[in-house]
């Protein structure tokens, strides 16, 4: 698929092998990329090879684990399985099934975003559209479902898979547009994907422009979700419809609008290159708001001076530190899951070197299926060891802020893994099997 963006060319498993950093891989690190490749996606560009990762240290390179397949993201045996097709060069429909069967046993579609999120307009599936949380509701533009790169662990990685069954995205914004002008209690929209910042300026100012219509007046921020600023921060600069994207964003301000760039950084290196330093600065300057946010990761973020320094370093720059989420149980989880108490361990550490302009950040957060759920801490209480959680959001408004308490599991890796504390035989939450879509 060719990305709407003037200058960016895509490296995918098909032409990745003339890199020369490539072709001076060992052969098990370049039949690890061939064997993984086949079963999650992967796509990298020039920008990333040549500016981002340090392959002296190739394969433990943080941002080399973040963007290229690894072999740890498959079991031994469907490793095995795929290696054993690739060799005998089966035929292609057969790879494909055998791949389609271990992506399917990795929870393609984690938080029930295809069974609880999808809202209905006159009775009908809006396509497209999410919506999870009564204030806020997320858009799909289908020009948008790809990306500048794949990270390896992404939870939206079905999204890029080729199965239109497990693809979520529309075609165009005006459903959206008449479902926001029934529901007035909208007052946050995002364009997600995928990255919506692979469109070209023309289709993301037709995307976007419906939402500036008076009818549409209640809906106060228009947030743009994009990995763009840290893998391909051409895009504000010097893309040929950079000067465009910039004019379109001065226009949603114009129009009264926040406009908030949630900046996906995972790594502080994402921010160190010049060229990624003007991005940013040319944002802020004309009154973007970046606020930044990822997950926490084995093998790419999972130290206290990752997040540290990415936090206070970004705040230099005029970002405002987010979150820290819980990378979702799906996909190759197992290879890139961190225990929930290593997180908190993590955070708490990381959150005590930076100054209070960096303490905005929450976290760790998981985005599970019940809601946002926030871990605050740990505590004793009558003599038992327990998470602290409360709902930063929930599919219930009334839970929202609302504390609750789990047994400290020092292997959990996500809320589902966590028992109520205190003898308690379900949380709170728990009774409430139907959720509602908004």
């Amino acid at each position: 698929m060719q990305s709407d963006v003037t200058n960016y060319k895509p490296l995918t498993p098909s032409n990745i092998d003339m890199l020369p950093q490539i072709e001076a891989l060992p052969f098990d690190l370049r039949q690890d990329i061939k064997v993984v490749s086949t079963v999650f996606p992967f796509r990298t560009n020039r920008y990333i090879v040549e500016n981002l990762i340090d392959w002296a240290r190739v394969p433990h390179d943080p941002i080399y684990q973040l963007t290229f397949p690894q072999h740890g993201m498959l079991s031994p045996a469907d490793y095995s399985t795929m290696a054993r097709l690739i060799a005998s060069h089966a035929p292609r429909a057969q790879i494909k099934a055998a791949a389609r069967d271990i992506q399917m046993r990795h929870n393609p579609h984690p938080a029930g975003q295809m069974v609880y999120n999808v809202p209905q307009l006159n009775g009908v599936p809006v396509p497209g559209v999410q919506h999870k949380y009564k204030e806020t509701v997320l858009f799909f533009p289908s020009q948008g479902q790809t990306c500048h790169a794949y990270c390896s662990y992404c939870f939206r990685w079905a999204q890029f898979i080729g199965d239109q069954d497990l693809r979520f995205a529309s075609k165009e914004a005006e459903g959206l547009a008449r479902y926001l002008a029934q529901h007035p209690e909208v007052t946050d929209v995002l364009f997600t994907g995928g990255d919506p910042m692979v469109m070209n300026a023309r289709r993301l100012r037709q995307t976007i422009e419906p939402l500036l219509a008076p009818r549409l007046e209640h809906v106060h921020t228009i947030r743009i979700g994009t990995k763009s600023l840290a893998y391909w921060p051409q895009r504000y600069v010097s893309d040929a419809d950079a000067d465009d994207v910039i004019r379109l964003f001065e226009d949603i301000i114009a129009q009264d609008r926040h406009l908030a760039i949630m900046a996906h950084f995972s790594h502080p290196r994402e921010f160190e290159t010049p060229i990624a330093r003007q991005a940013i600065r040319r944002l802020r300057d004309i009154g973007c708001e970046i606020r930044m946010q990822a997950p926490i990761i084995h093998h790419v973020n999972d130290n206290v001076t990752a997040w540290a320094t990415m936090w206070r370093e970004g705040v230099k720059l005029g970002m405002i530190p987010y979150y820290m989420f819980v990378s979702r149980d799906t996909g190759p989880k197992n290879y890139f899951e961190v225990p929930l108490a290593e997180a908190v361990h993590i955070f708490r550490q990381a959150y005590s070197q930076v100054s209070g302009l960096a303490r905005t950040v929450r976290g760790p957060v998981m985005s599970a299926t019940p809601g946002k759920v926030h871990i605050t801490g740990t505590a004793q209480i009558k003599g038992q060891r327990v998470f602290v959680l409360r709902f930063l959001q929930g599919r219930n408004p009334d839970w929202v802020g609302r504390p609750f308490f789990a047994r400290y599991d020092q292997e959990a890796t996500w809320l589902f893994d966590l028992e109520p504390a205190f003898s308690s035989e379900a949380f709170f939450f728990d009774a409430n099997t139907e959720y509602a879509s908004a």
